[in-house]
């Protein structure tokens, strides 16, 4: 009798989990996020705050696969959240329509793509769009491999290019804003979904280029060197501008300046340790600000914030993909 009454109560306890959570010990819900290297230095902080702040629920997982990999995951229904450094696409709409995936879109921080050279590198002062055309384009594969090229006033040197990988949503964003098509450039370039890859190339480098997000130079200030680029344009701003907190919120640092996303499962929405966190990527600008992003204005917080407490469905972007040229002004007016 004994025996039989010890053998059912082991079975029970298998069947819920190995027994009750003890007083203190984190639960086994966990929060999965996943997608893009920009947004990750952003959610990361928010998860070590939130774990600091909720010792009784286990810190979230921030994964960096890129905006592109990060999709795929969260259209499989593998993780809770997405972070995207554009809107979602098309096909990824169409992929998370198949599986039954519901979003919830949320701007949540606004970056400026930098343009950085090694600091040894004494001749790029500024550049061009149409400069970085030249360099960055699909037909320069093979033809265009030295400074020279690119202005003839620089050295008749070797150029070494570095650049976000190609499930980047840094580099579907900066393909559209500097060579006018999604995902097209030149192939012959060494690329990392890692952005700290690219931060290591180009300062070990005297004869590197390369792009990725403001905030990791902001990290990084003593072993890159940033370079003014000139639209061409007058209406904001004239000749090379630097990228900045300053320049990029008011929309002078162009046309490499984005708004950042998170994408929030509907499903995991309802999740009271899920609704915890996303709120504190709409109270805590400090933490964006503190990772070297650029927070959004008080106005597209509040929306944002009504959009997920009203579980909005879907995404003000139908077009999808990289939105070029968006300042915080056009991003508050979609948002409405």
């Amino acid at each position: 009798m004994r025996h039989a009454f010890v053998l059912a109560l082991a079975v029970l306890t298998a069947a819920c989990g190995g027994g009750a959570r003890q007083a203190g010990e984190p639960s086994a819900t966990l929060i999965t996020v996943d997608g893009s290297s920009t947004v990750f230095p952003i959610s990361e902080a928010m998860a070590e705050e939130f774990g600091s702040a909720n010792p009784d629920v286990r810190t979230p997982t921030v994964g960096i696969s890129g905006t592109g990999g990060g999709f795929q995951k969260f259209c499989r229904g593998e993780t809770d959240i997405s972070n995207a450094s554009r809107p979602i696409r098309p096909a990824e709409i169409e992929a998370c329509r198949k599986a039954g995936i519901e979003y919830i879109e949320l701007p949540i921080a606004y970056d400026g793509l930098a343009i950085v050279v090694n600091p040894k590198n004494a001749w790029a002062t500024h550049v061009t769009v149409g400069e970085l055309r030249t360099l960055w384009a699909p037909e320069a594969q093979g033809k265009i491999a030295r400074w020279n090229q690119v202005r003839t006033a620089w050295p008749n040197r070797d150029v070494r290019l570095f650049g976000a990988g190609v499930d980047s949503g840094t580099y579907d964003y900066f393909t559209e804003a500097i060579v006018g098509t999604e995902g097209a450039s030149r192939g012959d370039f060494t690329s990392s979904e890692d952005d700290n890859v690219i931060v290591q190339g180009v300062a070990g480098d005297e004869l590197a280029l390369g792009f990725l997000p403001l905030a990791y130079v902001e990290q990084n200030r003593s072993r890159l060197k940033l370079v003014p680029v000139d639209d061409g344009k007058r209406d904001n701003g004239a000749g090379p501008i630097t990228p900045s907190a300053e320049t990029v919120r008011n929309g002078t640092y162009q046309p490499l300046s984005r708004p950042l996303f998170i994408y929030v499962s509907r499903k995991a929405a309802d999740r009271p340790e899920v609704q915890q966190f996303v709120e504190m990527f709409f109270s805590r600008p400090d933490l964006v600000r503190e990772v070297g992003y650029i927070e959004l204005t008080l106005q597209i917080y509040e929306l944002a914030r009504k959009h997920f407490a009203e579980r909005r469905i879907g995404t003000a972007f139908a077009e999808g993909g990289s939105q070029v040229g968006m300042t915080l002004e056009a991003l508050l007016a979609r948002e409405r």
